[in-house]
């Protein structure tokens, strides 16, 4: 006589919970929160997909259990077994009939209680805060929009094409680079792939890299990480005014799928969805005299009045701009003389540089940087060695002029300063799972 296994209790997850009312279920996660009512406990577990109400009613389980789920503690990791009922006063729709619970993990005085923490603290156990419905939900907002950058390249003809981490040179020269030891030889941590795409447009037509960067700034400001995430795209044939519709049809994109993903998170962070709702083409484009003008006009101190002519802009600049706007505006042709030795000069003017910045509303600051290189090889020898860099090190990006030169654009996104404009976040620090800052490198 054959005899039949019973089968297993289902274990399924939290975001899939109402294909299964009704049913017997199994989840594990872990105690987020809790509360008791006489004869009835009120379990909230979060399993990272989300989290459920799971109710233990003394009349369902045996005295061991109802005790067992009186005394687990914040954070235990546990195992919950019950009836998915649907619930009209849960914002999920259902909540958990508990038949049977057992705890997996204990977790003995968990450091982060619901009181208030200072910064600091939290910053510390950032390996703990990560749980919190609020970092969750801005990691979740942060993995939408890498998958929507990605998305956007690869179905627009574009081919991913990684850069090195260690690099002989620097963009802009080493004040602000990580200098390591490579073997026998100096090298820096990048502080951009765009070199690199420029020889991957030679070869690909449009060409994007995506990774780490790390920049050796002494700031402490709220836009800036020493180690954060940049994408990159380049395009071969592309001239400015091309660059700045890639740019803005690549923001519109992403900030949409945001919008249409994740609008659970953004109400979880009480986000303002009007003001993302608002983005949409075309974004107002002004050139950097306007942008000065602008600065002389709205600026509230004195400094502001009379800003000088050739100076770049900083954080409280690009708030006074982009207040006047309520989406992305671009600022373009800045001064050649305060842009990279790579940005291509416009024909028309010299005096100025074929660039764009795109700043963020709300006063989020820069969040794109690019524009048209310069394709001319005696032109961009001269830059190098005006700039004071070693001629040596920049010969194989010099050879993409000698064989075959072209026109070319490309720009920099940062993920760290869209996250936080899309998130609403006063502070980067909060973007990436793992900040590292002037003053942190833990955990």
């Amino acid at each position: 006589m054959t005899v039949e296994t019973p089968s297993p209790l289902k274990r399924i997850y939290i975001e899939n919970i109402g294909a299964h009312a009704g049913e017997t279920v199994t989840l594990q996660g872990w105690l987020y929160n809790k509360r008791s009512s006489g004869k009835l406990h009120f379990l909230q577990l979060r399993d990272g997909t989300g989290t459920m109400q799971c109710v233990v009613f003394k009349g369902d389980v045996s005295p061991e259990i109802f005790e067992a789920a009186d005394k687990v503690s914040q954070e235990s990791s546990i195992q919950v077994t019950g009836v998915v009922k649907e619930d009209t006063r849960s914002k999920l729709g259902f909540e958990l009939g508990v038949s049977d619970f057992q705890v997996l993990g204990d977790s003995v005085e968990y450091p982060i209680s619901p009181k208030e923490h200072g910064v600091a603290f939290l910053m510390d156990h950032r390996h703990l805060w990560l749980r919190s419905s609020r970092q969750n939900a801005i990691i979740r907002i942060r993995a939408e929009i890498i998958r929507a950058v990605r998305n956007y390249f690869d179905q627009n003809g574009f081919t991913l094409v990684d850069a090195p981490i260690f690099t002989p040179n620097a963009c802009e020269g080493t004040s602000n680079l990580f200098e390591t030891d490579y073997f026998e030889e100096k090298a820096y941590l990048t502080q951009s792939g765009q070199l690199y795409m420029e020889a991957a447009a030679a070869a690909f037509g449009k060409a994007y890299c995506f990774g780490p960067t790390f920049r050796a700034e002494k700031s402490k400001t709220r836009r800036h990480l020493t180690e954060f995430w940049m994408v990159e795209p380049e395009v071969a044939f592309m001239d400015l005014y091309e660059d700045m519709d890639l740019a803005e049809d690549f923001v519109c994109y992403i900030v949409a799928h945001v919008l249409k993903n994740r609008r659970a998170e953004l109400e979880i962070l009480e986000r303002d969805v009007s003001k993302l709702e608002a983005i949409q083409k075309p974004f107002p484009r002004i050139t950097y005299d306007e942008a000065i003008a602008l600065i002389r006009e709205h600026g509230p101190e004195e400094e502001h009045k009379n800003f000088p002519w050739g100076e770049d802009f900083g954080g409280d600049e690009e708030t006074i701009i982009s207040s006047q706007f309520d989406k992305p505006v671009f600022i373009h042709h800045y001064p050649t003389e305060i842009k990279a030795f790579y940005m291509k000069p416009d024909p028309a003017n010299p005096k100025y540089a074929l660039n764009v910045d795109m700043i963020a509303p709300e006063g989020y600051g820069e969040v794109i940087g690019g524009g048209q290189r310069e394709d001319d090889l005696e032109v961009l020898v001269a830059k190098i060695q005006e700039h004071g860099l070693p001629l040596e090190a920049f010969s194989w990006y010099l050879d993409v002029r000698r064989y075959g030169s072209f026109p070319h654009a490309g720009f920099g996104l940062g993920i760290e300063r869209t996250v936080s404009w899309l998130c609403g976040l006063h502070h980067v620090r909060e973007t990436i799972p793992f900040p590292r800052l002037m003053d942190r490198l833990s955990p």
